[in-house]
């Protein structure tokens, strides 16, 4: 059992403020090194999953302030080889080694950097899983699939509301580790009337599916976390923690400031 199966299996599903959290960052924002600083800082302050952004030049799942967050990134010279260089040995420094660690990015760069090559690159220094949106469902069956099981990671696909119900059980077969449950078609940090996504997850439960589900899109605050815990296993965070360290000049009290605002009622 793997990091992210021994995180689900700890925490049952609906556990409102309680869920799982797993806050998005992009590597290298907001400075080029900040990369390890910045997962301490969510590990220490209750995040319990991170899922690390790979700055692309295109990023078509990402609104404005996450493509903004990865120019940044890009100017300050963050390519996949530094990231893999920035993460060499993470798991060797606390509070770390247990950390649930997703890579999310785009197939433009990881194809140039070598799809194999990525994957064997991201196992070997303890990365669990990865999140491609524009990965297609017959090239991952096809050909990617194999070889990221080959490697031992899991993968993410992510659904929305409009998701048919067959489409969504194929998506919910193929994933590993847990379906990520985007709150509507739109880019991150759109904001979302929980409340209207309350049928949604509820049709998704009602499904069985066999991972659990975490809901991303416009969870900004304590409310829209707890609103997506009641019906999901979590959710996941990422406009807003990016706009928390956009003027950071000390990582660690930023993040901390942040994540008691999403985790203490």
């Amino acid at each position: 059992m793997n990091r992210i199966s021994r995180l689900f299996q700890s925490t049952p599903l609906g556990a409102g403020g309680n869920g799982i959290l797993n806050v998005y960052c992009t590597a290298g924002y907001p400075q080029l090194n900040s990369t390890i600083e910045v997962m301490k800082a969510l590990q220490e302050n209750g995040a319990d999953m991170i899922e690390l952004g790979m700055p692309y030049s295109d990023p078509l799942a990402d609104g404005p302030v996450i493509q903004q967050s990865s120019t940044i990134a890009l100017k300050n010279g963050m390519t996949i080889s530094k990231l893999f260089d920035q993460l060499k040995g993470f798991r060797n420094k606390p509070p770390l080694g247990d950390l649930g660690v997703i890579l999310m990015g785009y197939m433009n760069p990881v194809l140039q950097y070598g799809f194999e090559k990525f994957c064997a690159a991201a196992a070997s220094v303890g990365i669990d899983g990865l999140i491609l949106p524009d990965l297609p469902e017959y090239e991952f069956e096809t050909e990617y699939g194999a070889i990221i099981k080959k490697h031992g990671l899991d993968f993410i696909f992510l659904v929305t509301p409009e998701t048919s119900v067959e489409r969504i059980s194929k998506l919910d077969e193929l994933s590993s580790g847990f379906l990520y449950a985007v709150s509507s078609s739109s880019t991150t940090g759109t904001d979302k009337n929980m409340t209207d996504v309350k049928s949604y997850l509820q049709k998704l439960q009602d499904l069985k599916l066999k991972n659990p589900v975490l809901v991303g899109f416009g969870i900004k605050d304590r409310q829209s976390f707890e609103a997506a815990c009641a019906n999901a296993n979590g959710a996941i965070l990422g406009s807003a923690y990016i706009k928390a360290l956009e003027n950071s000049t000390d990582i660690y009290s930023d993040t901390k400031t942040f994540l008691k605002k999403i985790l203490q009622p």
